[in-house]
């Protein structure tokens, strides 16, 4: 029997880049032409050995997540298939130069590793999954960035060291935030939170949720708003004792 993972695998891991090299695939080639690439600087940062590709002006560092077992429907994976974390970097536009990357996560990595990539000033822009039923979950953590290649790697790095840091620590990805479980019955007093966020929110057994509604035009000319689901909402909840 063929499994349908292995198909799906690679094409996602395509579609999620696409849209943005060929926005850059111009720019990239005229760049390189007047601006190289410090490859010795990018090994030496992030501590990994790269890959130059001549064609494209790019190098690229990778490290392979084989520090934890990763099965995908009871099936063990190899970091070829889709489980390597890496970094490119091109000549940039802007500045020097330009970074994009995927980063292979688990879920106790994924904060922390989204916290040191934003404090580098590296972008995160996508945070999501690429497989079904795998164990433990894993999750893929897109950065982006532009300027000097010494900052650039640096964050890069951090990423790597603070994955490292979690899992040097705890050598299997944790299950739950570690909180405990969620109370069945929930108290919480919404006045407070209708004060914090200025608007009125919705009671109901306990919870209390505040929904902010907006407004946007669609390719119809439509306007949808709030019921339509253009609207960022947070519901809390605490332990009734």
């Amino acid at each position: 029997m063929k499994s349908p993972f292995f198909p799906l695998i690679s094409v996602l891991g395509t579609i999620t880049l696409c849209t943005f090299f060929l926005w850059y695939g111009g720019t990239i080639a005229a760049a390189a032409a007047e601006t190289g690439l410090d490859t010795a600087k990018i090994e030496s940062i992030t501590g990994l050995k790269g890959v130059l590709n001549e064609k494209e002006n790019t190098f690229k560092v990778s490290k392979p997540r084989n520090d934890v077992a990763i099965t995908v429907e009871q099936a063990r994976m190899a970091p070829f298939m889709g489980l390597t974390s890496w970094a490119a970097f091109a000549p940039g536009m802007k500045d020097s130069v330009m970074v994009m990357g995927d980063m292979v996560l688990f879920e106790d990595e994924v904060n922390p590793a989204m916290s040191v990539a934003l404090d580098k000033g590296l972008e995160v822009t996508a945070l999501h999954n690429h497989f079904f039923f795998d164990e433990p979950k894993v999750y893929f953590m897109h950065i982006g960035g532009e300027g000097a290649v010494d900052k650039l790697a640096e964050g890069v790095r951090a990423i790597f060291d603070k994955v490292k840091e979690i899992r040097t620590a705890n050598a299997q990805p944790a299950k739950s935030f570690g909180l405990g479980q969620l109370p069945e019955k929930s108290s919480i007093e919404g006045e407070a939170i209708s004060q914090v966020f200025a608007q009125k929110g919705d009671a109901k057994d306990g919870m209390y949720k505040v929904t902010i509604g907006r407004e946007t035009k669609m390719a119809c000319g439509c306007t949808v708003g709030n019921t339509m689901g253009v609207n960022t909402w947070a519901a809390f909840a605490k332990p009734e004792f």
